[in-house]
């Protein structure tokens, strides 16, 4: 299985877009996907039909047992999506309780690795969607995850975010073996605003190594999935939104296989 995180320490950036976009086409393409939402927003629960105010269980389960994980619980906790190869791990938004408990108990940072080993053979690709804020929930993505995208509005304030987040993959890579390899992703482009224009020059040049050369544009089409509760492209495959995320995950696939043969 392969284990990708989408995170930035900032909010509205697309990244639960992102998240179900780069899934959706994994999964029509007939590789088998679990996303989990780390986010106690749950946006990707939501997006899929499923209340993060009234679930039961969720990946807050997970984070009960001092740091190990229960055999076979991360399987029982999944939840179907509208796409027959997507299974979610749901967020709750018992989740925004963590940060309190943790303090007390050691080993917390690994729970989602530790779970997604569980199902490491019932999927080919595992997808996580962060939360906005440094803490156990965004540690245990980078632990859990061999390759980071970070989703980065065209916007001026978004890209002070972008320099939170690097610092903080600094940070987290040195208690790493290796390095966690990033893609930075420009999102919500608008080609007619200057304020597009001009952050993403910004990033081109402060970014040059990590920055994927496209963007994702504008696209009201995205929406309308988020609405309908399907993958972008399953309600619309050729929208400018999904053509771009496709671009966006051919881009991350290679960069895959270039590591692994590096």
């Amino acid at each position: 299985m392969r284990v990708w995180a989408v995170a930035n320490q900032k909010g509205g950036v697309g990244k639960t877009t992102t998240s179900i976009a780069l899934a959706g086409l994994l999964a029509d393409a007939g590789k088998r996907v679990v996303v989990v939402d780390l986010d106690p927003h749950g946006s990707m629960t939501s997006y899929f039909g499923h209340d993060p105010d009234s679930l039961e269980h969720s990946a807050f389960d997970l984070f009960q047992h001092q740091g190990s994980v229960p055999q076979g619980l991360p399987g029982q906790l999944l939840l179907p999506t509208s796409h027959p190869s997507i299974a979610l791990l749901p967020s709750s938004t018992a989740l925004a309780t963590l940060e309190r408990q943790s303090p007390g108990q050691s080993g917390l940072g690994l729970v989602i690795a530790k779970s997604l080993a569980q199902l490491w053979d019932d999927f080919d690709h595992a997808i996580i969607d962060s939360p906005p804020l440094l803490g156990v929930l965004m540690v245990n993505a980078l632990a859990a995850s061999q390759q980071l995208a970070i989703p980065v509005q065209t916007e001026f304030l978004a890209v002070k975010g972008l320099e939170r987040m690097v610092s903080t993959l600094a940070m987290i890579n040195r208690s790493r073996k290796q390095a966690l390899p990033y893609t930075i992703v420009p999102t919500l482009f608008d080609r007619r605003t200057q304020a597009s224009l001009s952050t993403l020059r910004t990033l081109r040049n402060a970014y040059p190594d990590h920055l994927w050369p496209a963007y994702i544009p504008v696209d009201t089409r995205l929406r309308d999935a988020s609405r309908a509760g399907q993958t972008p492209s399953q309600f619309d495959d050729k929208s400018r939104g999904v053509l771009a995320y496709r671009a966006l995950l051919k881009h991350l696939l290679s960069n895959e296989l270039a590591a692994q043969v590096a």
